[in-house]
């Protein structure tokens, strides 16, 4: 039995796993534009030169 969940474009409850976490390809579409748009967004930290040489060492040593 698949439970029920709410879709967080439109608030919909649905229990269609196609589209899951959404109710339909209308509001999983909706959730894509808004990516696209910079709607949401990722955190991000700024790095100073030392951390992006700590990063860089650590690559190269799993690199090898």
């Amino acid at each position: 039995m698949i439970k029920p969940h709410k879709c967080p474009i439109c608030g919909r409850q649905t229990a269609d796993e196609k589209y899951r976490p959404f109710c339909s390809k209308r509001c999983a579409d909706v959730d894509l534009g808004r990516w696209f748009d910079g709607a949401y967004a990722v955190p991000a930290e700024n790095l100073d030169e030392a951390d992006y040489e700590e990063l860089e060492r650590t690559f190269d040593n799993k690199a090898t």
